[in-house]
Protein backbone atom coordinates (compact mmCIF):
# COMPACT_ATOMS: atom_id res chain seq x y z
CA UNK A 1 0.00 0.00 0.00
CA UNK A 2 2.89 2.64 -1.00
CA UNK A 3 0.98 4.71 -2.96
CA UNK A 4 -2.06 4.87 0.03
CA UNK A 5 1.05 6.32 2.24
CA UNK A 6 2.88 8.46 -0.03
CA UNK A 7 -0.72 9.91 -0.24
CA UNK A 8 -2.00 9.62 3.18
CA UNK A 9 1.35 12.12 4.08
CA UNK A 10 0.41 15.00 1.36
CA UNK A 11 -3.01 14.69 2.85
CA UNK A 12 -2.40 15.07 6.37
CA UNK A 13 0.48 17.72 5.22
CA UNK A 14 -2.13 19.77 3.70
CA UNK A 15 -4.39 19.54 6.59
CA UNK A 16 -1.92 20.45 9.07
CA UNK A 17 -0.82 23.61 7.07
CA UNK A 18 -5.22 24.16 6.81
CA UNK A 19 -4.91 23.99 10.55
CA UNK A 20 -2.63 26.99 11.10
CA UNK A 21 -3.99 30.65 11.69
CA UNK A 22 -2.74 32.26 8.89
CA UNK A 23 -4.19 33.16 5.28
CA UNK A 24 -0.73 32.91 3.51
CA UNK A 25 -0.40 29.36 4.69
CA UNK A 26 -3.62 27.83 4.50
CA UNK A 27 -3.11 28.97 0.78
CA UNK A 28 -0.05 26.89 0.13
CA UNK A 29 -1.60 23.90 2.05
CA UNK A 30 -3.16 22.50 -1.32
CA UNK A 31 0.32 22.94 -3.24
CA UNK A 32 2.80 22.09 -0.45
CA UNK A 33 0.65 18.59 0.10
CA UNK A 34 0.75 17.93 -4.28
CA UNK A 35 4.52 18.65 -3.80
CA UNK A 36 4.50 16.53 -0.43
CA UNK A 37 3.09 13.33 -2.11
CA UNK A 38 5.21 13.56 -5.85
CA UNK A 39 8.57 14.22 -3.28
CA UNK A 40 8.14 11.54 -1.12
CA UNK A 41 7.11 8.90 -3.65
CA UNK A 42 9.88 9.87 -6.03
CA UNK A 43 12.41 9.96 -2.79
CA UNK A 44 10.70 6.20 -1.94
CA UNK A 45 11.60 5.34 -5.66
CA UNK A 46 8.37 5.31 -7.21
CA UNK A 47 9.68 5.91 -10.72
CA UNK A 48 7.89 3.51 -12.58
CA UNK A 49 5.44 4.74 -15.59
CA UNK A 50 2.40 2.74 -13.17
CA UNK A 51 3.54 5.03 -9.96
CA UNK A 52 4.19 8.46 -11.59
CA UNK A 53 0.85 7.73 -13.53
CA UNK A 54 -0.78 6.86 -9.71
CA UNK A 55 0.98 9.17 -8.15
CA UNK A 56 -0.03 12.21 -10.32
CA UNK A 57 -3.90 11.39 -10.41
CA UNK A 58 -3.75 10.84 -6.71
CA UNK A 59 -3.42 15.13 -6.70
CA UNK A 60 -6.91 15.47 -7.80
CA UNK A 61 -8.80 13.46 -4.65
CA UNK A 62 -6.29 15.82 -2.72
CA UNK A 63 -7.30 18.78 -4.52
CA UNK A 64 -11.01 17.78 -4.14
CA UNK A 65 -10.76 16.62 -0.50
CA UNK A 66 -9.49 20.02 0.68
CA UNK A 67 -11.86 21.53 -1.64
CA UNK A 68 -15.16 19.84 -0.78
CA UNK A 69 -14.68 19.92 3.05
CA UNK A 70 -12.95 23.51 3.48
CA UNK A 71 -16.41 24.86 1.49
CA UNK A 72 -18.46 22.48 3.48
CA UNK A 73 -17.06 23.32 6.88
CA UNK A 74 -17.62 27.05 6.10
CA UNK A 75 -20.74 26.69 4.78
CA UNK A 76 -22.29 23.38 5.31
CA UNK A 77 -23.87 20.88 3.06
CA UNK A 78 -21.59 18.32 0.66
CA UNK A 79 -20.38 16.39 3.73
CA UNK A 80 -20.73 13.40 2.21
CA UNK A 81 -18.91 14.18 -1.21
CA UNK A 82 -16.00 15.10 0.93
CA UNK A 83 -15.93 11.76 3.02
CA UNK A 84 -16.81 10.12 -0.40
CA UNK A 85 -13.90 11.77 -2.30
CA UNK A 86 -11.08 11.16 0.49
CA UNK A 87 -12.45 7.34 1.33
CA UNK A 88 -12.99 6.63 -2.40
CA UNK A 89 -9.14 7.92 -3.53
CA UNK A 90 -8.20 5.51 -0.46
CA UNK A 91 -10.02 2.42 -1.48
CA UNK A 92 -9.20 2.81 -5.37
CA UNK A 93 -5.10 3.44 -4.17
CA UNK A 94 -5.50 0.24 -2.22
CA UNK A 95 -7.16 -1.54 -4.80
CA UNK A 96 -4.69 -0.61 -7.10
CA UNK A 97 -1.60 -1.30 -5.29
CA UNK A 98 -0.34 -3.92 -6.67
CA UNK A 99 1.04 -2.31 -9.28
CA UNK A 100 3.31 -0.07 -7.18
CA UNK A 101 7.09 -0.42 -7.15
CA UNK A 102 9.12 -1.58 -3.78
CA UNK A 103 9.40 0.94 -1.97
CA UNK A 104 13.65 1.49 -2.12
CA UNK A 105 15.69 4.77 -3.46
CA UNK A 106 17.06 7.78 -1.92
CA UNK A 107 14.59 7.00 1.26
CA UNK A 108 15.68 3.50 1.62
CA UNK A 109 19.32 4.55 1.57
CA UNK A 110 19.08 7.31 4.48
CA UNK A 111 16.93 4.89 6.87
CA UNK A 112 20.02 2.01 6.65
CA UNK A 113 22.36 5.02 6.66
CA UNK A 114 21.03 6.77 9.66
CA UNK A 115 20.18 2.89 11.59
CA UNK A 116 16.88 4.08 12.99
CA UNK A 117 15.62 2.95 16.40
CA UNK A 118 12.30 2.15 15.54
CA UNK A 119 13.03 1.14 12.04
CA UNK A 120 14.45 -2.44 12.56
CA UNK A 121 14.38 -5.00 9.86
CA UNK A 122 10.31 -3.33 8.60
CA UNK A 123 10.17 -2.65 4.69
CA UNK A 124 9.91 0.59 3.75
CA UNK A 125 6.49 1.00 2.21
CA UNK A 126 5.33 -0.55 5.93
CA UNK A 127 7.37 2.62 7.61
CA UNK A 128 5.77 5.13 5.01
CA UNK A 129 2.31 4.04 5.55
CA UNK A 130 2.83 4.14 9.62
CA UNK A 131 4.20 7.80 8.82
CA UNK A 132 1.23 8.62 6.80
CA UNK A 133 -1.21 7.52 8.75
CA UNK A 134 0.59 9.56 12.06
CA UNK A 135 0.02 12.30 10.24
CA UNK A 136 -3.49 12.06 9.21
CA UNK A 137 -4.40 11.26 11.98
CA UNK A 138 -2.92 14.60 13.76
CA UNK A 139 -5.26 16.85 11.34
CA UNK A 140 -7.14 14.94 8.49
CA UNK A 141 -8.68 12.98 11.39
CA UNK A 142 -10.09 16.47 12.95
CA UNK A 143 -11.46 17.59 9.72
CA UNK A 144 -13.24 14.10 9.30
CA UNK A 145 -14.85 14.86 12.84
CA UNK A 146 -16.08 18.11 11.94
CA UNK A 147 -17.23 17.12 8.84
CA UNK A 148 -19.40 14.57 10.58
CA UNK A 149 -20.24 17.03 13.69
CA UNK A 150 -21.44 19.52 11.28
CA UNK A 151 -23.60 16.90 9.19
CA UNK A 152 -25.52 16.11 12.18
CA UNK A 153 -26.05 19.05 13.51
CA UNK A 154 -24.14 19.37 16.88
CA UNK A 155 -22.00 21.70 14.92
CA UNK A 156 -22.49 24.87 13.19
CA UNK A 157 -20.29 25.26 10.16
CA UNK A 158 -17.60 28.11 10.40
CA UNK A 159 -19.50 30.86 8.25
CA UNK A 160 -23.18 30.77 10.06
CA UNK A 161 -24.34 31.98 13.20
CA UNK A 162 -27.55 30.47 14.68
CA UNK A 163 -30.18 32.95 15.55
CA UNK A 164 -31.37 33.69 18.97
CA UNK A 165 -27.41 31.14 20.29
CA UNK A 166 -24.68 33.00 21.78
CA UNK A 167 -22.54 30.12 22.00
CA UNK A 168 -22.51 26.53 21.13
CA UNK A 169 -21.47 22.85 22.49
CA UNK A 170 -18.10 23.62 20.58
CA UNK A 171 -17.59 26.84 22.08
CA UNK A 172 -17.40 24.83 25.66
CA UNK A 173 -15.21 21.78 24.42
CA UNK A 174 -12.71 23.27 22.86
CA UNK A 175 -9.64 21.11 24.12
CA UNK A 176 -10.78 18.62 21.95
CA UNK A 177 -9.09 19.63 19.06
CA UNK A 178 -6.26 19.17 20.95
CA UNK A 179 -7.43 16.23 22.62
CA UNK A 180 -8.55 14.17 19.42
CA UNK A 181 -5.60 14.37 17.19
CA UNK A 182 -3.59 12.94 20.95
CA UNK A 183 -5.86 10.25 21.37
CA UNK A 184 -5.50 9.12 18.00
CA UNK A 185 -1.87 9.10 17.95
CA UNK A 186 -1.92 7.20 21.10
CA UNK A 187 -4.41 4.31 20.27
CA UNK A 188 -2.71 3.78 17.06
CA UNK A 189 0.69 3.79 18.97
CA UNK A 190 -0.86 1.57 21.13
CA UNK A 191 -1.97 -1.13 18.77
CA UNK A 192 1.18 -0.98 17.04
CA UNK A 193 3.11 -2.09 19.97
CA UNK A 194 0.45 -4.68 20.45
CA UNK A 195 -1.12 -3.43 23.13
CA UNK A 196 -4.67 -2.62 22.07
CA UNK A 197 -6.43 -3.49 25.21
CA UNK A 198 -4.77 -1.05 26.91
CA UNK A 199 -6.40 1.54 24.24
CA UNK A 200 -9.50 0.87 25.91
CA UNK A 201 -8.24 2.43 28.76
CA UNK A 202 -7.59 5.28 27.11
CA UNK A 203 -11.24 5.40 25.90
CA UNK A 204 -13.01 5.21 29.13
CA UNK A 205 -10.61 7.25 30.91
CA UNK A 206 -11.77 10.04 28.51
CA UNK A 207 -15.32 9.52 29.23
CA UNK A 208 -14.68 9.74 33.13
CA UNK A 209 -12.83 12.94 33.01
CA UNK A 210 -15.28 14.56 30.91
CA UNK A 211 -17.90 13.68 32.86
CA UNK A 212 -18.11 16.19 35.54
CA UNK A 213 -18.04 18.86 32.57
CA UNK A 214 -20.92 17.22 30.56
CA UNK A 215 -22.58 17.09 33.85
CA UNK A 216 -21.63 21.29 34.68
CA UNK A 217 -23.48 21.85 31.55
CA UNK A 218 -26.34 20.98 32.28
CA UNK A 219 -27.65 24.61 34.27
CA UNK A 220 -24.62 26.27 33.34
CA UNK A 221 -25.79 29.83 31.43
CA UNK A 222 -23.22 30.31 29.99
CA UNK A 223 -24.23 27.92 27.09
CA UNK A 224 -27.37 29.47 25.86
CA UNK A 225 -30.07 26.84 24.49
CA UNK A 226 -27.51 24.02 24.99
CA UNK A 227 -28.52 21.94 27.82
CA UNK A 228 -26.31 18.51 29.19
CA UNK A 229 -27.94 16.77 25.86
CA UNK A 230 -26.54 18.68 23.23
CA UNK A 231 -23.03 18.62 25.19
CA UNK A 232 -23.11 15.11 25.51
CA UNK A 233 -24.38 14.36 21.88
CA UNK A 234 -21.15 16.47 20.50
CA UNK A 235 -19.19 15.12 23.13
CA UNK A 236 -20.26 11.27 21.91
CA UNK A 237 -20.44 11.82 18.66
CA UNK A 238 -16.98 13.36 18.03
CA UNK A 239 -15.43 10.63 20.42
CA UNK A 240 -16.95 8.18 18.40
CA UNK A 241 -15.78 9.27 15.25
CA UNK A 242 -12.06 10.00 16.43
CA UNK A 243 -12.02 6.48 17.45
CA UNK A 244 -13.32 5.17 14.42
CA UNK A 245 -10.40 6.65 12.72
CA UNK A 246 -7.85 5.51 14.84
CA UNK A 247 -9.24 2.46 14.70
CA UNK A 248 -9.76 1.99 11.00
CA UNK A 249 -5.82 3.86 10.64
CA UNK A 250 -5.01 0.79 13.09
CA UNK A 251 -7.08 -1.77 10.80
CA UNK A 252 -4.51 -0.06 7.77
CA UNK A 253 -1.39 -1.28 9.24
CA UNK A 254 -2.29 -4.87 9.59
Amino acid sequence: MTWLAVWLLGVGVADLLRAVDSRLVRAAAVPIGAVTTIGVGLLAGLTGAADLVALTASIVPLVGWVALSERSLRRGGGHAEALLVLGGAAVALVAASGFASTANGPLAEWMAWADLPFAGDEPVDRLLLVAGLFVANLATGNVIVRLVLVSVGAMRPSGRTRPGRESEPSDRLKGGRLLGPMERIFILGLGLAGQVTAASIVIAAKGLIRFPELQSAKDDATIKGDGIDQVTEYFLVGSFVSWLVALGSLALTR
